[in-house]
């Protein structure tokens, strides 16, 4: 058996009026075709659905029993065409967004507060990582739509863009020879102590560290402790157990008063990769509700409200990969 849509509103057109050059006219069909659809049904299903004469025509019992779930395919199939539709223009679906840091808070606020005005048909899903360098492998597996991080090298299959502009800045205690300066070089700390994040977890700020050390020929860095996360570093830092190298955005939400942050040299950022916040995405075709969500991420950026921690090199409009 082979019942089709078009069957099925032809069926309903007659039933409701009882007439077929009345059901015709609402199909804007000759009659000739209208019945030839409804004697196609009637084969297909085995059993006649109108009983007919030249003065009248009527239902069987087996057309009545047809009515509503006639027009209850006919719903389905136009909910079906809505959900296609509006899934295809971004207004209903599912992001899954990642981020990492503090930095990236205001960027999903917005990004929630855009979504449920404008798309409120698209479901945010949103998780937090210590870390950027999980979500890399996440968007490659599917499970995550866009990475909010600081990524150095995209592999293929994805692609990135630069949100927030970053820079390095030293966390040191308040009783440091060197808490007053402006700017502060790198190798005026090389022999300091430092606490910082394990480095197997990915840490932006500790790679950012050891490639510091090694640029000026020390052959490494005096990493005196590690710690979780970086309020505790920075509590070990205001405790004076070390230096602790961090980003500027986070200089901006610490209010620890035992603990001071003196920007790097301009000349001392330029030797190692940037710390830029990044979007990235999977490449391909267009999925609409990601591209909605990106669009909300560039509007607030570009409503006066771009953040930058200078001093930091220019942000590329891309992410290099590897």
């Amino acid at each position: 058996m082979s019942v089709d849509v078009r069957q099925l509103q032809a069926f309903l057109a007659v039933a409701e009026h009882l007439h077929f050059g009345r059901a015709a006219e609402q199909l804007f069909m000759a009659q000739a075709p209208l019945s030839r659809t409804i004697q196609a049904l009637e084969a297909d299903l085995g059993t006649r659905l109108f009983e007919r004469n030249t003065r009248s025509v009527s239902l069987t019992p087996a057309g009545r029993a047809l009515v509503e779930p006639a027009r209850g395919v006919l719903a389905a199939v136009t909910n079906a065409q809505a959900a296609i539709s509006a899934a295809v223009s971004g207004e209903s679906g599912v992001v899954r967004v990642e981020f990492c840091g503090v930095a990236a808070h205001p960027l999903v606020a917005a990004l929630s507060r855009g979504m449920r005005n404008d798309n409120p048909g698209v479901r945010l899903e949103l998780t937090s990582q210590a870390v950027s360098k999980p979500t890399i492998k996440r968007l490659l597996d599917e499970e995550v739509d866009v990475g909010l991080g600081r990524f150095d090298n995209l592999p293929p299959g994805l692609e990135g863009e630069v949100l927030i502009a970053d820079s390095l800045v030293v966390a040191m205690p308040r009783t440091h020879r060197l808490a007053g300066s402006q700017v502060v070089s790198f190798q005026d700390l090389a022999t300091e102590p430092f606490v910082s994040l394990p480095y197997n977890t990915g840490s932006v700020t500790t790679d950012r560290l050891w490639r510091l050390g090694y640029a000026h020929g020390t052959g490494g860095v005096n990493n005196v402790q590690f710690a979780p996360d970086t309020p505790s570093c920075l509590a070990l830092v205001g405790a004076e157990v070390g230096c602790h190298l961090a980003l500027r955005s986070v200089s901006r939400s610490t209010t620890n008063p035992n603990v001071v942050f003196v920007p790097l040299a301009q000349r001392e950022c330029e030797l190692v990769p940037d710390v830029h916040l990044r979007a990235a995405w999977r490449s391909g075709p267009p999925n609409p509700p990601v591209e909605a969500a990106l669009g909300h991420l560039r509007r607030y950026l570009h409503q006066d409200r771009v953040i930058a921690y200078p001093p930091a090199a220019a942000a590329a409009p891309t992410i290099p990969r590897s």
